[in-house]
């Protein structure tokens, strides 16, 4: 017998062994199941006892056979307990039937829909008052009319407490499936009362501020959140108690992370509703296309008239360098040599207006960061002048890290010089360096006058510079390019101490050096990929053919193959068998037939630098 009716079998049976009469009836009204005393109780023929039977035939049944006493009108006596009986509202009554016998019937709605009504022979409790009522003189009438009444509310007031027990059941199991989905959704869901203190959290709150315990009922906001995060959001809290509703963005001081906030107000129990979500990517993404359309604009303004000066600058500096050979005196040979570094300072501003436009790539190399920033303070320190003190201060972790040098430096040089003109040749400036979770974070103050309101607003823009005629207004936004190509962030501020503040913050990216075995027949192929990988940290050995590849997967501390599908005496796939973690190197396209069936991971040359670092970082540094 199939589960489903093994089931519904033991239903019946269990309340066939209840001794009071029971129905249900579902929410259109038809009999969903009912017990055998049901059928007993009113005489029911075996047709109104089957499951569907609707609710009208039985009240018919039972109007013509006198149930409900003398009726005039059948049709009109169905019609309205029908219609009673869809308001699906809890009741309880006592009444006589034909035969004498009192009953009370008791209803209470179910929360799919529909009731269940349980019936009651109250023929011997009423006898027994009866009995009671003839043969206790020395009671008053009084007495036994309170008790019957006591009786009967007594009777009511069960009936009423299973249906609120039933109601109360819906609400818990209602609560909970709330309480689940604001669980489940990627947003800080939160009440907050008077006094700032939470009073109901879905506990996503680390989710959307790292670093905050989850459990925050009963706590305040700036004991959750700090002091400087409260304080950014303490105004609109404010207004959102006093009743106008607030949404705006903040950007998160601990972690970076740019947050949007909506306070609701709570109009009926007093505070105010919160929904906190993690907007960063949103941002990230929108300032992103807002200088791609800076750039472009930029691009097609200067891009021909760069072409004609540059022509125009290759003659000035060939007539300039000419003249520079002639025998000329003190005073014009002073004004030639000043002419050709004006040129030449032309030509480099050519070069990076260039770089506005031109597809730049990463180079990730394995770096010490550390001695990386000493060298560039070292190559600092004469640029800025003896008025300026350069201080260093960095919590790194021992161990390389992969990034770009290249670009890194010219970054952070390019924000110190700018802090050095912002102090005018006097002052001090500040290299912090260190590395939580998943960031690189850089930190650059100075004690200079700051940053003002339209340079925070437009510092990284092209061509923007707080320099008249005296900066290109490329430099901050060339880092902003170069820290979002790294896929980083860039923020500019003003310390709490006062002057300018600039946090460049990269992913970090552990270096994990491996023994390599390289792969191919191609020698300009291997020179070219051995430079990538010594580059990232990784250690080196090299073999042209399937055979001597096959000879050297033996060596001690071999953790990965690196090699060419198609080899001149077989494929690169024979290599698997090895046990070593295999990457494959092939010109083919992808979906190409050749390549169909490839399970491990496989480069498509060419390939540039992060294209490989990418992918090694995602093998398991443990095969």
């Amino acid at each position: 017998m199939p589960a489903a009716e093994t089931y519904a079998e033991l239903t019946r049976s269990g309340l066939n062994l209840i001794g009071q009469a029971i129905s249900i009836f579902d929410a259109d009204l038809r009999l969903a199941v009912c017990n055998r005393r049901y059928q007993r109780m009113f005489d029911l023929p075996d047709d109104l006892i089957r499951p569907g039977t609707p609710f009208g035939r039985t009240i018919e049944f039972m109007a013509r056979r006198g149930e409900y006493g003398p009726v005039d009108d059948v049709d009109r006596t169905v019609a309205q307990r029908v219609a009673q009986a869809r308001t699906f509202q809890p009741h309880y009554i006592e009444r006589v039937r034909p035969d004498g016998t009192v009953i009370s019937v008791e209803g209470a709605p179910l929360s799919q829909g529909g009731w269940i009504a349980v019936y009651t022979d109250i023929t011997p409790i009423r006898r027994q008052e009866a009995l009671l009522r003839a043969r206790s003189e020395e009671l008053s009438e009084q007495l036994l009319a309170h008790a019957e009444r006591l009786a009967a509310a007594n009777r009511a007031l069960a009936a009423t407490n299973a249906a609120l027990e039933e109601a109360q059941r819906i609400l818990t199991e209602t609560e909970s499936r709330t309480r689940q989905v604001t669980e489940m959704v990627p947003a800080h869901i939160a009440h907050v009362d008077p006094a700032y203190r939470y009073t109901f959290s879905n506990n996503q709150i680390a989710a959307v501020f790292p670093g905050a315990r989850a459990a925050i009922t009963g706590r305040t906001v700036a004991e959750v959140l700090g002091g400087e995060t409260f304080d950014r959001i303490r105004p609109h809290l404010d207004r959102a108690l006093g009743g106008a509703p607030q949404v705006f963005e903040m950007t998160h001081p601990p972690s970076g992370r740019r947050i949007r906030v909506a306070f609701t107000p709570d109009h009926a129990g007093g505070g105010a509703y919160v929904l906190s979500t993690d907007v960063t990517a949103e941002v990230e993404a929108r300032e992103a296309l807002t200088h791609a359309a800076r750039r472009a604009i930029a691009a097609q303004m200067t891009s021909g008239l760069a072409h004609d000066f540059g022509n125009l600058l290759t003659i000035i500096l060939g007539l300039q360098g000419r003249l520079a050979k002639s025998d000329l005196p003190a005073p014009a040979a002073d004004d030639v040599q000043a002419t050709l570094a004006a040129a030449r300072r032309g030509a480099a501003l050519l070069g990076r207006i260039a770089t506005v436009t031109e597809p730049r790539a990463l180079s990730p190399q394995a770096v010490d960061l550390g001695m990386l920033l000493k060298d560039l303070a070292a190559m600092a320190r004469p640029s800025l002048g003896p008025g300026i003190t350069l201080r260093l201060i960095c919590d790194l972790p021992p161990g390389r890290v992969l990034l770009d040098p290249g670009p890194l430096q010219d970054s952070l040089l390019n924000v110190l010089l700018n802090a050095r003109d912002a102090m005018a040749g006097r002052g001090r400036i500040e290299l912090r360096a260190r590395v939580t979770t998943a960031w690189i974070e850089l930190t650059v103050c100075d004690s200079g006058p700051g940053f003002t309101p339209v340079a925070l607003k437009r510092g990284t823009e092209p061509f923007f510079t707080s320099k008249p005629g005296q900066g290109s207004g490329l430099g901050l936004s060339m880092v902003y390019d170069q820290t979002k190509l790294a896929g980083g962030t860039l923020r500019l501020d003003n310390a709490p101490g006062g002057g300018a503040r600039v946090r460049l913050r990269l992913p970090l990216r552990q270096a994990a050096p491996r023994m390599t075995l390289l792969v191919d027949d191609d020698e300009r192929v291997r020179e070219s990929v051995r430079e990538m990988l010594t580059g990232l940290g990784h250690s080196v050995i090299e073999a042209g053919s399937l055979a001597e590849a096959l000879a050297l997967c033996d060596l001690p501390d071999l953790s990965l193959v690196l090699s060419d599908l198609q080899l001149g005496d077989g494929q690169g796939t024979e290599l698997a068998r090895t046990g070593l973690a295999l990457v494959l190197m092939t010109a083919l396209p992808p979906g190409h037939a050749d390549r169909a069936g490839l399970s491990g991971p496989v480069l498509t040359k060419p390939f540039a630098p992060a294209d490989l670092a990418a992918l090694l970082e995602r093998l398991p540094v443990d095969e």
